[in-house]
Parts: C-alpha cells; structure tokens; sequence
C-alpha cells in the first residue's frame, strides 16, 4: 500500500492515526484528509491508490466528491445573499422566480427551497440526458411541475434536483452558471483545486470509483420507494458513476452531484468560510449564521430508517446523522463516504475523501479523533 504522508502538525498525531485505519491493506482503493484550523494547514494526508494502475493516492488527486458539491454550491448562494445581489432566504421564491410559483410553489421562501422542502425530490417525467446534463433545463421541468408533496410541508432529500434549483438561482441572479462564480469567487482566489464541471486538462488527476464490495440489498418495503429512486435516477436509470465518469457528464455543470476536488481545495473553502486563510475570507459571521440556522430535520416525507439528517440553507448541520464537531458545524457529506465541514467555534475547515464507495463510518471516526484532539 503506497503511503503519501504530507503533514501532521503537533497534537493531531492521533487524527492521523484514524485517518490510516480507514485504509485497509490490500484495496486498490484509497483517501485523503486536509484539516485547516485558525487560517492555516494542520493536517494533510493521503495513502492508498487511486486506480487500477496503482498510482499513488496524493495530495493532487482529485475525487468526485458527489453531495459534497451541494455544500460548495450553497456557499456561492450565500456570498451571493451576503453581497445584496440576490434576495435573503426569507424572500418568497415566487418573487424572485415568477414561473417557480406553478402549482402552489411560489410562497416558499427561498431559504426553504434550499432545505429539501420545494416538494420537487425527484421529476414526474423521465428527463432525457440532453436534459439533466444541463442544470438550467431541469430547473425549468421542475419550477413547472406540480410538487409531490405540499411545499413546507416536511423535507425530502433532492439528490440531484437540489443542484439544479440552485443553479437556477445562481442565474437569475448574475446571468451566469453556478459552476463559473464558483471557480471565479471560490476556488480561484484560494488556489483551490475543486471544480464544478471539470475540465478536460484535468480528468488524469482523477480518481476511479472503486465499488462496495458487498452492496446492500435494496430497500423494498417503504411504500415511497419509487419517488426515492426517481430522485436518484431521474427516472432515466442514470446512477453515480455515469454521472462522474464520462467526459460529457464531468464537463457538465452539475451543482447536486458532480464537483471533482482535492481535499485540500474544499477543507480550505471551508476554512476560508469562517476564517481569514490565505488572505480570504469568503462569508461574514452573520453570514454563516443565516446559512447554518437549522430549517429541516428529523424524519423526511418519503420516510426510511434513522438516524435522520438536518439541514439549513443547503447544507448540513449537525444532527445523529452527522454530528461533527459542535452545534455550530455546517457543510455536507456526499457518496462514497465523502465528509467535508466548516467549524466556526474551533475556526476549522476538514474533508475527508476517498474513492473506495462505502460507509461514512470512516470519515466520522476521522471527525470524532480530531474532536479529541481538539478537546
């Protein structure tokens, strides 16, 4: 197993210690952590291998982060919230999005729309590739279509459809495509290697997707079943990895699912969300605190098992699901066993990546160590 130690500052030996025991020998698998506190690096590790030749697991690997992208995605929403160039998330969508407000839809408050609530989950028709490879298209089926449930009325995770509301309104707003104000105003001024539709120069940086080795059994009892795999498969039978893996759907833009990045890149984003780093600062404090106050949480519409997650304007805040570090935690977890978060408290930025598809059981225990070592 190739081994790619970068850095471990004192005191968070045992964070490392929990980042390698999420490696086991003999996967053709592997992962990487970045732990940014106060401004600056004090973790940066990555072992393993990031594909079928072998080729060593690093610090410049990229991995399709998946949900994570939902996260990335809410925070260029509330800088554009923050800087007055879009409505607050008070704001009724209707006002800000005239056809949006179809069926019933337009008193939802924008900030709720963000929170899983819009009743748009999943499309009631089938959208071709032409359609969901292009975010504005989508969002447009969707602000048309009568919801599956009554809006405000609960939540249900929008696996994808999330990144195409928010798309949508990253355009109305600046007539310009999340992914661009993403790399302009986000990753560009942090030299951070993380992208919404990749492109080409970098698709060897990649990491491939190594499958569970024993998947679980689908769930076939919840009567809500279909809506739930519609809203993974669009009803087109399109799953993650046609999603991430071929050169039309990297280069797409695709705010809910297909952000490539280092870890580094995104636990410095995340830093820089509650922290000067690097000179920048992203999001004020009054700022993080209207993106992170708590909108949905417990059971969602459609159902399923515990433990449940919680969410404010788009991202995820702590909850059984996801505890990280303290009450005022916020970011978003994606496939694989992705885990990425700001801390406001502790002024820490974390992502842990890995192309290995599994549980988030690794990157909690990663989480739990540095909350020791932080303690």
């Amino acid at each position: 197993m190739a081994i790619d130690t970068n850095y471990v500052a004192p005191g968070f030996e045992g964070v490392a210690s929990a980042f390698f025991a999420t490696i086991p020998d003999g996967r053709r698998a592997g992962a990487a952590l970045s732990v940014w506190k106060e401004g600056a690096p004090v973790v940066s590790l990555a072992s393993g291998t990031a594909d079928e030749s072998m080729r060593p697991f690093s610090s410049e690997t990229l991995i399709p982060v998946a949900s994570v992208t939902k996260g990335l995605a809410s925070l260029v929403i509330a800088r554009l919230v923050e800087l007055g160039i879009m409505p607050g998330y008070d704001t009724e969508i209707g006002e800000f999005w005239p056809e949006f407000a179809a069926h019933g839809k337009g008193k939802l408050s924008i900030g709720n729309v963000l929170a899983h609530r819009a009743g748009l989950s999943a499309p009631r028709e089938t959208l071709p590739k032409a359609v969901y490879l292009d975010s504005i298209a989508t969002a447009d089926v969707l602000a048309a279509q009568e919801p599956l449930w009554t809006p405000g009325q609960g939540y249900q995770y929008h696996n994808i459809t999330h990144g195409a509301l928010t798309a949508k309104l990253a355009f109305l707003a600046t007539g310009r495509s999340l992914g661009s104000l993403f790399a302009q105003d986000m990753a560009r001024p942090l030299s951070a290697d993380a992208w919404i539709g990749l492109p080409e120069e970098y698709d060897d940086r990649v990491a491939s997707i190594v499958p569970e080795a024993c998947p679980a059994a689908p769930v076939t009892s919840n009567p809500n079943t279909y809506w739930l795999e519609r809203a993974v498969n669009l009803g087109s039978g399109v799953g993650f990895p046609e999603l991430v893996e071929s050169a039309e759907s990297r280069r797409a833009e695709m705010p809910g699912v297909n952000g490539f990045a280092s870890a580094d890149a995104v636990a410095k984003i995340y830093s820089a969300s509650v922290v000067e780093t690097e000179g920048v600062r992203l999001l004020s404090d009054a700022s993080v605190d209207e993106l992170r106050k708590p909108r949905s949480m417990g059971a969602p519409v459609f159902g399923g098992p515990p433990p449940y997650q919680s969410f404010g304007a788009g991202v995820m805040i702590p909850s059984h699901w996801a505890p990280y570090l303290t009450e005022y935690s916020f970011g978003h977890d994606g496939a694989l066993g992705q885990v990425a978060f700001a801390d406001p408290y502790f002024k820490v930025g974390f992502a842990y990546f890995t192309n290995q598809a599994g549980d988030w059981e690794r990157g909690r225990s990663v989480t739990q160590a540095l909350s020791r070592a932080l303690s």
